[in-house]
């Protein structure tokens, strides 16, 4: 029998408030299917398992605080509870063991109390649906009747509410609290000041001229739908992912004592929340994937990033992450990193500078990228190693 625990989405995550079970007792489920939607101050994000079985109880229920760590729900043909089966790096932390776990949360009721769905069992005529969806769909004055249900047997979730219409922005966790900008903001707050106490930071600045690479890019969205055209800051993405995969010294995370590289490149990719705060989600494999591969996934994970909508997995997957402030006219964007990686790339607005091209002074489009790293990881000669190859990737992006 095995235990799922509340996971860490974060350095600065002590827990979560359970807001949607998406699984009941006797499904079976598979690794990688989405169980549980928890909210956080990053929002509510979905809960992946990471083993196969079959749920044989429900711990935690709607409403409680679940600490990081805490027992969730008991699965069968989960595998040995004490066994760490540690992920490689990009596919999240591990949960804390069962030694170190805060109190668990209150008991299960009886099985015949539960459901067998994440619906509850309805009589003729009442549409199917999760708790969860009950409170926002009232919340929200819809009708359940209305929304089309994507959960077992048609049952309305919580993401298809969201979906249908507006929804409440912050919901209060069992203390009251809300969960909205202001704690998010909080949380980003506690996640640098960690940083910036515990990482020794080093910042690199270099300027790229960028119009060759415009130019290209231009000419090949000239022939495509707008739908289909790619942006100048999937360039920009892409170039710093397969820099970190050149120059592998930078991709991976500080774990205890140590640093632990990882062979995949998986972009964190920042993105600023429409209500305020920020959030930089994983665009996994960035440095192998396509052009359009990865412009499409760019533009489901921003979607998803400010609906609320993220995976646990996305949030924790992240070697290193890229910020750029696109159109927002600075020169120039240093960051702080995002623990518990070693490194953040930044780029300024791209804008037209005097450049000397030969003998002769032109305006060219030019970026300033900048790279904040840590000095127990690495050091300048690597970090300007670093930066030359980004600069080696604008400059050429057709190269494998």
């Amino acid at each position: 029998m095995g235990v799922f625990r509340m996971p860490s989405l974060g350095s600065d995550m002590e827990g979560g408030t359970l807001v949607e079970w998406l699984v009941g007792r006797g499904d079976s489920v598979d690794r990688g299917d989405v169980i549980a939607v928890v909210e956080t101050q990053k929002g509510a994000i979905e809960i992946e398992i990471f083993e196969a079985g079959r749920v044989a109880r429900l711990i935690a229920e709607v409403g409680d605080t679940v600490p990081v760590g805490a027992p969730m729900a008991e699965i069968d043909g989960g595998g040995d509870p004490a066994a760490s089966d540690r992920p490689a790096p990009g596919e999240g932390p591990p949960a804390p063991p069962a030694a170190s776990a805060p109190a668990a949360a209150r008991p299960s009721p009886p099985p015949a109390a539960r459901s067998s769905s994440p619906a509850a069992t309805v009589g003729a005529g009442v549409v199917p649906a999760s708790p969860a969806a009950r409170r926002a769909a009232e919340a929200a004055g819809l009708d359940l009747a209305a929304i089309a249900g994507s959960g077992p047997g048609g049952a309305v979730r919580l993401a298809d509410v969201e979906a249908a219409g507006p929804a409440p922005t912050t919901r209060p966790d069992a203390s009251g609290r809300r969960f909205g900008p202001a704690a998010m903001r909080e949380a980003i707050g506690a996640a640098m000041a960690r940083s910036k106490r515990e990482a020794p930071h080093f910042y690199l600045l270099h300027r790229i001229d960028l119009t060759p690479t415009a130019d290209r890019l231009a000419e090949a969205n000239a022939e495509r739908p707008p739908e289909t055209r790619l942006a100048l800051g999937l360039l920009l993405v892409r170039a710093a992912a397969r820099a970190a995969r050149d120059v592998p010294g930078l991709n991976g995370v500080w774990e205890g004592d140590a640093f632990r590289p990882s062979e995949a490149v998986h972009a964190g990719l920042a993105v600023s929340l429409r209500g305020g705060g920020l959030v930089a989600p994983a665009l996994r494999d960035a440095a192998d994937a396509s052009l359009d591969d990865l412009m499409a996934a760019m533009r489901d994970l921003v979607a998803r990033a400010r609906s609320g909508r993220l995976r646990a997995s996305e949030l924790t997957a992240p070697t290193i992450t890229v910020s750029s402030l696109g159109e927002r006219g600075v020169d120039a964007l240093v960051g702080v990193i995002f623990p518990p990686q070693a490194a953040l790339v930044g780029f300024g607005t791209p804008a037209r500078r005097p450049w000397v091209v030969g003998e002769e002074v032109r305006p060219r489009l030019v970026v300033e990228a900048s790279l904040s790293a840590d000095h127990r990881v690495a050091d300048g000669r690597l970090g300007a190693r670093f930066l030359a190859a980004v600069e080696d990737r604008l400059t050429h992006p057709e190269a494998p």
